[in-house]
């Protein structure tokens, strides 16, 4: 991989950590870089839903060094090293296996059917029996609520969700709670993304604020 500039990222990664570098990167850990990872993702979906591309490459170069100083982090660990070399083996040789239509020659109809196939290969490579299995229960509560949902239909389990809210009730955390699961579910049962809707409702909450602020 000689001149390719991901070598030169790993070489400048291993520098910053290594005797002689940078002292405030060699005190990092994958703990204190967490809000790291999320503030740059964050930055990068600004970057995208901004459709400025000259951001989204600088914002998705910051997502990449956060996996290259998580894997450099990683291979220094004296009891299960592992590095950036391995990380991209395991990713490829995963999207290999969830492929059977582009490497196997399995036949697909659509891309619904990759989508199932995906699933099943990932239920059968991970050994699931819940639809709970694998559920990052640290994400924000709209994609959690989202991720479960989603899981529940896959693995056939019926969730009972309120099928109606009355907002004249007086509001507390477990009648919110409710109205926002009804919500959500009412989205995803008609295919729609809960959280990109109420993100663009965000967008346009902020150009109305900013409207109002500039007369």
């Amino acid at each position: 991989m000689e001149g390719s500039q991901l070598q030169r990222l790993a070489e400048v990664m291993d520098q910053l950590r290594s005797p002689g570098g940078c002292p405030w990167d060699a005190e990092q850990s994958h703990e204190s870089l967490l809000k790291y990872l999320l503030e740059e993702s964050y930055e990068f979906v600004d970057a995208v839903q901004s459709g400025n591309r000259v951001d989204m490459r600088e914002e998705l170069g910051d997502v990449l060094l956060q996996v290259y100083f998580h894997a450099r982090i990683a291979q220094e660990d004296t009891t299960d090293p592992f590095s950036i070399e391995d990380v991209a083996q395991s990713i490829a040789d995963k999207l290999i296996r969830r492929h059977p239509h582009v490497f196997a020659g399995v036949e697909v109809r659509d891309s619904a059917e990759v989508l199932q196939n995906w699933e099943e290969i990932k239920k059968q490579e991970k050994g699931r029996t819940s639809a709970l299995d694998g559920v990052a229960m640290a994400q924000p509560a709209l994609p959690l609520i989202e991720k479960l949902l989603y899981r529940a239909s896959k693995f056939g389990v019926d969730v009972l969700t309120p099928e109606n809210v009355d907002l004249s009730n007086a509001a507390d955390e477990s009648a919110v709670g409710a109205a926002l699961l009804t919500v959500i579910a009412w989205a995803h049962a008609n295919g729609v993304d809960a959280e990109s809707a109420l993100r663009k409702e965000a967008m346009r909450l902020s150009q109305q604020i900013a409207t109002t602020e500039a007369r």
